[in-house]
């Protein structure tokens, strides 16, 4: 699979070492998108340290648009771990500062609005629902349920285009599940299919998910050799 190591997708590592010392709007783009990606799993951390919804996704912006200024990423050192490692101590950090100066500190003073473009639904318009786990595992929850969301979001991209709108709703549950000879029939006569067509459907919906799962892990890590381990990560985090 990972014989071409050349076609190994950009890392956050490698964004960031190039973003670090590039001007380029292509750059800056691809930091930015990953900030976004990264963005849910950050605020989820916050608002499990204790703060409201409205400090919680003040902070969160905060945080990101220092990050954009490259402020700490010239400290950062892909040899030290996994980006989401560095993230995590550098979101730790920022708040023990903010914490230290929050009497000087105006909400949101002295730092520009950061424009993301996050969806309503992750910017934090309310609390973090009630959950035991810890900052931590809520920011690795967060960042596990964000990438598969992407990867649900392009399948269905995949899947729907060409005036087959509906497609992928339809062949969804069979993703992790098998329902069975009657629900393949089903199926089947809601999309106007045979039931042959149905299962090749749901065969090659399985194994897009697998290359597009791998697809979003290559981002979050510096070689071809970590996706496994990370796949692994992943699913131990969202059994948790």
């Amino acid at each position: 699979m990972w014989a071409d190591a050349a076609r190994f997708r950009t890392t956050s590592w490698s964004l960031v070492v190039r973003a670090v010392d590039a001007s380029d709007e292509i750059s800056q783009q691809a930091l930015e998108r990953l900030c976004r990606g990264y963005w849910p799993a950050v605020h989820a951390f916050i608002s499990r340290r204790g703060y409201s919804p409205e400090d919680a996704k003040d902070l969160t912006q905060t945080f990101f648009a220092r990050l954009l200024e490259k402020e700490w990423l010239r400290a950062a050192d892909a040899t030290k771990g996994r980006f989401r490692t560095f993230l995590l101590t550098a979101v730790t950090r920022f708040l023990g500062h903010e914490r230290e100066r929050s009497e000087a500190l105006k909400r949101g003073g002295g730092v520009a609005p950061l424009s993301l473009d996050i969806p309503e639904s992750s910017a934090g318009g309310v609390r973090e629902p009630a959950d035991p786990a810890t900052p931590e595992l809520a920011f690795e929850r967060r960042w596990a349920e964000t990438l598969l969301n992407r990867v649900l979001d392009r399948l269905r991209n995949e899947f729907d285009a060409g005036g087959r709108a509906g497609r992928f709703q339809e062949l969804k549950s069979f993703l992790t599940e098998d329902r069975g000879e009657t629900s393949y029939a089903e199926v089947a006569v809601r999309l106007g299919l045979s039931e042959s067509a149905v299962k090749s459907g749901i065969h090659r919906l399985r194994q897009r998910y697998g290359e597009l799962v791998r697809e979003e892990i290559a981002e979050t890590v510096e070689s071809p050799d970590e996706v496994e381990s990370e796949i692994r990560h992943l699913v131990h985090i969202l059994g948790s």
